[in-house]
């Protein structure tokens, strides 16, 4: 009895075709907002992170990170409710 096994040879180059494929993809899913990328998150510069939900005192200004935010917030009378959103 003979033991026949299939190999699959992929080159480098099929490689490069994929990861190509992968990036492209991922950039129609970006552009059509399928997946979004939140870069200020990543930088820590709070003003451009995605609190689009809060309250538009409570948002983060430019400039500031979240700690300072938060000490900001805590300073005036009527954010201080805004650190809620931040625990």
């Amino acid at each position: 009895m003979e033991n026949k096994s299939e190999e699959i040879e992929i080159s480098g180059k099929t490689i490069i075709y994929g990861i190509v494929i992968a990036l492209i993809l991922l950039l129609a899913l970006v552009a059509l907002g399928v997946v979004k990328i939140n870069l200020g998150e990543i930088n820590g510069n709070a003003a451009e992170g995605n609190y689009g939900n809060l309250p538009e005192k409570c948002r983060p200004t430019a400039g500031y990170d979240i700690n300072s935010w938060k000490e900001h917030l805590g300073h005036h009378a009527e954010t201080r409710s805004c650190l809620e959103y931040f625990k």
